[in-house]
């Protein structure tokens, strides 16, 4: 089979035929092994570190992970199995091809980063057998030692090889991966526990190994506190780029049943519940242990669970990265639509695999997610009120294809403004990156029918054809 034919295969500007419609099992086992995975290992522990209480991290997680569900299911799913496009073409179909070239890099980059993280946690792992250990050094863009960035290489490399596969080889390793990960999860939480004999009743009602744990990590890296609100606005909108932002259109186009929009129940509470407070315990008994309140996804494994730990994030670093990898190729493909997806999944699994080598991206994930949330979340607005709103306003639904326009500026100002303040705000005024996400959506939303209203009106062709 040549390239263009697997590029054919994987419909990147066509709705996918009924033929290569997939049933829900494969939706389950993909969303199992991206969330039940190495960013886990890396957010879990961070937790702990800003202060979370237990009591908080565990009702709030709950709260949290049943928004983004709903989410999931009632926002993407719908317009995804109905127009079976991916998000990029979609966009390409309202926004005109040289806005999405623009959108598409900021957003292949932004998934090149996140893989990025996943791929310096899994060479954490592999390095510790060989006494090659992750360090954090002090400027973001500083490199790990020169042994860890070769690590990173080659397991880069191995990550690439996947997802430049095609969505069904990314969904085959995540199914064979994802339940064997799972249990390891709750092992590590499990033992954890019975390493800081916390594994009675009274001990868990106390609570007072958390608390020690939280207290000797502010008592050195100075006191934080991350609230119940915080924690489910978190949850629910770490991965907003994905739900709210409609990157995963690019996913559920291949679901044969609505019903499909379901599967991320398995990541968030398995993913985003369990393992997350599991991963907060495995640092927990660490401190205890050692006093030691470094968060090595690779050396609190280790710890907790030996060969098995480390195999576990290895494994759970890949399954994180190879869809987030295929997605970011997707996006590069919108820039430069005459390449292969194949080609431009290797590009992304380049960028990715050099962002990995700089450490510090990946203990910075509290605010990353959030951040990239507020860039890509609002152009999910745009997607949601075409598809819903246009017509019944009396406005024209796809706009740039049907008038040949390469550029809607309606799109761009509505996007560009909320963004823009609300990166002054994050970055300027240290507001919680995650707070940004639902307002600029929603801002975004308003300005695109505002501005559409005023772009339509000048076409005299635009009010017709919203009627025909």
């Amino acid at each position: 089979m040549s390239a263009d034919d697997a590029n054919v295969e994987e419909f990147d500007r066509s709705p996918i035929p009924d033929s290569a419609q997939l049933g829900p099992a494969k939706f389950w086992g993909m969303y199992a092994g991206e969330h039940a995975a190495g960013t886990e290992f890396m957010i879990g522990p961070l937790f702990l570190s800003a202060g979370a209480s237990l009591q908080d991290l565990i009702v709030g997680l709950l709260l949290g992970n049943v928004l983004a569900v709903l989410t999931w299911r009632y926002l993407v799913t719908p317009i995804a199995v109905s127009r079976r496009l991916t998000l990029y073409y979609q966009l390409e179909r309202i926004a005109g091809s040289s806005l999405v070239k623009i959108y598409n890099a900021v957003n292949g980059v932004l998934f090149c980063f996140l893989a990025g993280a996943m791929v310096t946690v899994s060479a954490s792992a592999v390095g510790i057998p060989f006494g090659i250990f992750y360090e954090v050094p002090e400027s973001t863009l500083s490199l790990g030692a020169p042994t860890f960035t070769a690590l990173v290489f080659f397991v880069g490399v191995a990550m690439t090889a996947v997802a430049a596969g095609g969505y069904e080889r990314v969904a085959r390793f995540a199914n064979l991966a994802a339940p064997w990960m799972i249990i390891v999860f709750a092992a590590c939480g499990l033992i954890s526990l019975v390493q800081m004999n916390a594994n009675s009743v009274s001990a868990l009602q106390q609570g007072t190994f958390w608390s020690d744990a939280v207290a000797f990590v502010q008592e050195r890296e100075g006191e934080t506190q991350f609230g119940f609100w915080q924690i489910v606005i978190f949850a629910w909108l770490c991965n907003a780029a994905m739900h709210f932002g409609m990157s995963d259109l690019s996913i559920f186009r291949f679901a044969r049943y609505p019903s499909s929009g379901w599967a991320p129940a398995v990541g968030m509470f398995l993913g985003h519940y369990m393992a997350w407070i599991a991963a907060a315990l495995m640092l927990a008994a660490q401190i205890k242990l050692s006093q030691d309140h470094s968060a090595n996804p690779g050396a609190l494994a280790w710890g907790v669970l030996g060969w098995t730990g480390i195999l576990c994030v290895v494994i759970a670093g890949w399954t994180t990265a190879n869809p987030t990898i295929y997605r970011a190729g997707l996006a590069f493909q919108g820039i430069v639509p005459n390449s292969t997806r194949m080609a431009m999944t290797v590009a992304a699994g380049i960028v990715a695999t050099i962002a990995g080598a700089f450490p510090n991206l990946s203990a910075q994930l509290l605010g990353f997610v959030g951040t990239y949330g507020t860039i890509l979340g609002p152009m999910g607005a745009v997607i949601f009120v075409d598809y819903y709103l246009m017509k019944k306003l009396g406005m024209e639904e796809e706009y740039a294809i049907h008038h040949r326009v390469s550029f809607n500026a309606a799109v761009f100002v509505a996007w560009v403004l909320p963004v823009s303040v609300g990166l002054y705000l994050i970055f300027w005024q240290g507001l919680f990156a995650a707070y940004l996400v639902i307002p600029a959506w929603l801002i975004c939303g308003i300005l695109y029918l505002l501005m559409s209203k005023i772009t339509q009106r000048r076409n005299p062709d635009t009010l017709a054809n919203a009627r025909s």
